[in-house]
Formats: structure tokens, C-alpha cells, sequence
């Protein structure tokens, strides 16, 4: 009588069959292969911020000022470290740029539990998880790129987002680098068909900037295409989970403050409010056409902002996946729409990495020498912007 049992043989040898590998040392094994693959990457992300620090390094010894207070506790890093140790204010207010709501809480969480549990400052803690945190985006970028086109592409798509012109925040206590990892790996998630796991990097996405609304938005419109409706329940979890996390801080901060439009009103002492674009056009005729001595960063600004529209474009001409530009298009419609603060917007657009795709798919068809020099450029002037940034400009980056 036969068996249906499975065979401990290897078929036509007769050896005993090796038994399959469980499953944690399988998804380790995994693991370890794409750390090696993405390794390359890695270590030029470290090199191009390294290179930046050297610059501002030597920059701020020259000026007789300290790196460690500009990386570590000032502008914005000042405002997330109050809130891991003091906490969220408890009313709005009248004055204008002091209320800390306007701050999302998963950074000066994280910096508050890691703090609790390791030796040093907060300040340290905090600086310690945004480079964590940079490695682990430019891993994120580095995937996104390599699935799309190649290890090449990943490489240097990881490289011009290191050495974008305010790459140095990558570095400092803010949340862009923690953002930006969470936004790649959602995006990669997408990419690969695992939405409930993109969904999930979509919350916490929410919980961590304000422009986590456009990982929600990726999530969101890419799960509920007709072509994905064979997973409809699936699909329908992502969707609803997606945007829960930036719902969950707005409605926290409306009942803090008692009223439905406490996030929004939160935003309006900040001078940040959607006015479709108005206020940019006007800093950009004024920069460009007006201004007969504009400010060298504000210019580095404009010039950003402009790039990135022109990327958007040719990203679209070139049918990007549709989680890509649905994520950039809401970032830059958020960015470009804001009738707010003008000079930190190069720095929101950050997480933007896969506006740089079309670039980095260019460079690794250019020759060498011609690839060699647009990326030797672009590490300098991103530590030359960086360094002017923190030590010349006068307000935050």
C-alpha cells in the first residue's frame, strides 16, 4: 500500500532530505543577503554625510562655534526635546510660533522610552536615532531603487538623496530622516504588494509629520485600484488603517483644546495655512525678479522647490509606479500650497526621494567620468548648503 507521507530522501540519491530551515532563520538569512546587497549603498550614504559634517566641522571651528548644539539641540530639535520633557501644552494661546502641538509626537516619544533605558542626554538620544534613523531610510531608498531598476539605480538614488541640498538635517534632531524611513519602507511595501504592511508604516508615518497624510494618501489610492479588488477586504483594512495615525493626532489635539479645528487653528499661530500656491508665486518673483541682493539660502530654496515641479513632471512622462507619485504629488501640493513659512520648505520636501529617480536612471546610463563629476558636485554643494545653512542663514533650516 503506498504512502502519501512526504519522502525523507532526496530523489534519486538516496541521502536523507535536510530538514527546511525554520522559519525565523530563514527571514534572518533574508535579511542578512539584502543588508549585503544594500551595503554598497549604505556606506556611500554614510561617506556624503560624513563628507557634510567635515565641512561644517571645520566651518564652525573657524567661527568659533560649537557642531554639537547645531546637530543636537537647536530650532527644531529644541522644540521635540521640551516635549519629551515637559509635554504637550495644555491651551492654545495667542502668540505666534510657541505652541508645541504643532510638533507630532512619535519622535519626542521614541526620544523619552530610548532615554529611560540608555545612558547620556536626550539630546544625544535624540541625535543618536536620527542618524539611526538616516541609515535606515537610505536602506528604504536603496530598495525602492534597486526594485524598480536595478542595484546601480538604487546606489545612486541613495546617494543624491544623501547629498541633497539640506542633507544635513539627515543628521540633526529632527524628524525628516525617521520620516523618510518610514515613507520608503511604506512605499517598498506597496511596491511589493504587502499593503496591510505599508498601512502600518502609513500610521506611524501620520504620527511622525504633519506630510504623513501623503504616505496615507500612497497607501490609500494604490490599494483600492480595480486591479487589486481580488484582495478587496485586504485592501479595504490598508485603506481605512492608512491614515489613522495622522487622524489620531489631529482629533487628540482638537479634544486637548476643545474645539473641532484645534489642529488647524494650532497650524494658523504658525503662519501655516494652504493658500494654493499664492505665497510661493510670490516669493518667487520677488526672489528671482525683484530682490536685486536675495538671500543665498532662499535662492537655494527657490531653486529646489522649482527642480522638484520639474522632476514631478518628468517623473509623470516617465509613468513612475502610481504609490510614487501619488506620495510626491501630495508632498509637493502640500509643500508648494502652503501660504506659510517659506524658508524651511526645501527641508519638507526631504522625504521627496523619488523625485531623484529619474536622475539617478540617467546617471547610470552617463559615462564615468560624466557620473563621477555630477555626483562629486552634488556631495559638495549639499556640505557647502549644509554648513551655510546652520552657520550663515539666521533661522532655522
Amino acid at each position: 500500500m503506498s504512502s502519501t507521507a512526504p519522502s525523507t530522501r532526496v530523489p534519486g540519491t538516496g541521502r536523507p532530505r535536510a530538514p527546511a530551515p525554520a522559519a525565523p532563520a530563514a527571514r534572518l538569512h533574508a535579511l542578512r543577503a539584502a543588508l549585503r546587497r544594500a551595503a554598497p549603498a549604505l556606506l556611500a550614504h554614510v561617506a556624503v554625510r560624513t563628507a557634510g559634517l567635515l565641512v561644517l566641522a571645520v566651518w564652525a571651528h573657524r567661527r568659533h562655534h560649537g557642531v554639537w548644539p547645531i546637530l543636537a539641540a537647536q530650532w527644531d530639535a529644541r522644540w521635540y526635546l521640551g516635549i519629551a520633557d515637559h509635554g504637550y501644552a495644555r491651551a492654545l494661546g495667542t502668540a505666534f510660533d510657541t505652541n508645541n502641538l504643532a510638533f507630532f509626537p512619535l519622535y519626542p516619544v521614541l526620544v523619552k522610552a530610548v532615554a529611560a533605558v540608555t545612558p547620556g542626554s536626550r539630546a544625544g538620544t535624540g541625535l543618536g536615532l536620527a542618524v539611526a534613523a538616516s541609515l535606515v531610510a537610505a536602506w528604504g531608498v536603496f530598495a525602492v531603487g534597486d526594485h524598480l531598476h536595478g542595484r546601480r539605480v538604487g546606489v545612486l538614488l541613495t546617494i543624491l538623496w544623501a547629498a541633497f541640498p539640506v542633507g544635513l538635517v539627515q543628521w540633526m534632531g529632527y524628524t525628516e530622516s525617521l520620516f523618510t524611513a518610514l515613507a520608503a519602507w511604506a512605499l517598498y511595501a506597496l511596491l511589493t504588494d504587502r499593503p496591510l504592511t505599508a498601512a502600518w508604516l502609513a500610521v506611524l508615518a501620520g504620527l511622525t509629520r504633519p506630510t504623513g497624510v501623503a504616505v496615507a494618501a500612497a497607501v490609500t489610492v494604490t490599494v483600492l485600484l480595480p486591479s487589486r479588488r481580488r484582495r478587496f477586504a485586504r485592501a479595504l483594512a490598508a485603506a481605512a488603517l492608512a491614515p489613522l495615525g495622522w487622524c489620531a493626532y489631529v482629533g487628540w489635539v482638537g479634544l486637548r483644546l476643545g474645539r473641532w479645528d484645534g489642529y488647524l487653528a494650532v497650524q494658523r499661530l504658525w503662519h501655516n495655512e494652504l493658500d494654493g500656491g499664492r505665497e510661493t508665486l510670490l516669493r518667487f518673483r520677488d526672489l528671482l525678479g525683484h530682490d536685486s541682493t536675495p538671500e543665498l539660502f532662499l535662492v537655494m530654496v527657490t531653486l529646489t522647490l522649482i527642480a522638484s515641479a520639474v522632476l514631478f513632471v518628468v517623473s509623470v512622462w516617465d509613468r513612475q509606479p502610481l504609490p510614487l507619485l501619488v506620495f510626491t504629488g501630495v508632498l509637493l501640493t502640500i509643500v508648494l500650497g502652503s501660504g506659510g513659512v517659506y524658508f524651511p520648505r526645501a527641508r519638507f520636501l526631504l522625504p521627496a526621494f523619488p523625485l531623484l529617480l529619474p536622475v539617478a536612471v540617467h546617471l547610470s546610463h552617463a559615462s564615468r567620468r560624466l557620473r563621477t563629476f555630477a555626483l562629486a558636485g552634488a556631495v559638495l554643494g549639499s556640505a557647502y548648503c549644509g554648513a551655510y545653512m546652520v552657520l550663515v542663514w539666521p533661522s532655522a533650516p
